[in-house]
């Protein structure tokens, strides 16, 4: 069963209900989000699922998908920065219970027994935001055109004479 995004959600109901959220989200509600990106144009689809795993674990499955309206540092130029995210958050009470977390578990702090999902969501798409963006295609390696076509020949070695030098006093 589907249904709209609440604003905080008891984790241990949802847990045991099995509920499932999808949906989108529009960029201009993420505050955190906004500032890292060209306009606040856009939405991100989820889709979220409560459960727990073999061994009695309580996680989070969330899967994002968005394209992040980003400025393109090389070029100046918008583009949308394809982002897909797949995460099993693994529910914990307390920062030690993330050792007993198996492997493909990122931990998820719920220290009050509730979390704000759209928070989550925004904090995993604040970690997709590369620290530099670069739009796809462009080459990262940047040569001016101009320097290469005025590169004029390595100048000499300035101890080429002193070789040669020293190569007259060493015959003598």
């Amino acid at each position: 069963m589907s249904a709209a995004l609440p604003e905080r959600v008891d984790v241990a109901r949802q847990v045991q209900g099995r509920r499932v959220y999808s949906g989108t989200l529009p960029f201009s509600s993420m505050s955190r989000l906004r500032d890292a990106l060209a306009t606040p144009q856009g939405e991100a689809r989820y889709h979220v699922e409560f459960d727990k795993d073999a061994l009695g674990i309580a996680y989070l499955q969330l899967r994002v998908e968005a394209g992040l309206p980003l400025l393109c540092q090389r070029t100046l130029e918008v583009f949308a920065l394809p982002v897909v995210i797949d995460e099993r958050l693994g529910l914990i009470a307390r920062e030690e219970d993330e050792a007993g977390l198996p492997g493909g578990y990122e931990p998820l702090l719920v220290a009050d027994g509730s979390i704000d999902l759209a928070a989550v969501i925004e904090d995993e798409l604040i970690l997709a935001v590369p620290v530099v963006p670069t739009r796809p295609g462009v080459p990262l390696d940047w040569v001016d055109p101009s320097a290469a076509a005025d590169e004029a020949p390595a100048p000499a070695n300035p101890f080429a004479a002193l070789a040669g030098l020293k190569d007259k006093a060493g015959a003598k």
